[in-house]
């Protein structure tokens, strides 16, 4: 009975703290924070948007033969449906997304340190946008990578 008393007063302190904050005027992020915001999301999406762009051009063709020789369709109206991206490759690419976070946490990505209100204001919204667009555009970018190996290959079958 003596631990469950001192718990309800620490629950009451927790209480009329929480409430005494949420009276508060928040201060709005610092110009750090929102670099921190934005980093934070952006570096996971860098990964997310690398691993999508070099998977889809490396196994896309040999997906979108294989699959449209079975339908009878043709490269473009494979393209124009959309198959090798919703049947494969999206979702391979979306059951790594948690790794490609886990690493980013490895490799010394800690969790903003802002409140709840600071979190949800516009400029820590607008922060973290910002960073999941252009790290998915910097990913995909270096993920086409592949596309290096393309022009050798059909070199080679020139020249036979």
């Amino acid at each position: 009975s003596t631990e469950r008393s001192c718990l309800l007063r620490e629950l009451h302190r927790f209480e009329s703290i929480a409430i005494a904050q949420e009276k508060l005027e928040v201060a709005p992020p610092s110009p750090g924070q929102l670099r921190h915001v934005f980093f934070h999301n952006a570096l996971p999406f860098v990964g997310f948007g690398f691993l999508d762009n070099a998977i889809m051009i490396a196994a896309g063709t040999q997906i979108e033969l294989s699959i449209g020789v079975v339908l009878g369709i043709s490269t473009m109206a494979g393209k124009y449906c959309g198959i090798q991206n919703c049947l494969f490759l999206f979702s391979f690419s979306s059951s790594l997304a948690g790794y490609v976070e886990a690493l980013a946490s490895r490799l010394g990505l800690s969790i903003p340190d802002l409140t709840p209100k600071q979190a949800d204001m516009w400029q820590t919204r607008l922060s973290a946008h910002l960073g999941k667009a252009i790290g998915v555009t910097i990913g995909c970018i270096l993920g086409m990578f592949p596309l290096l190996f393309f022009g050798e290959e059909e070199e080679k079958l020139e020249e036979k």
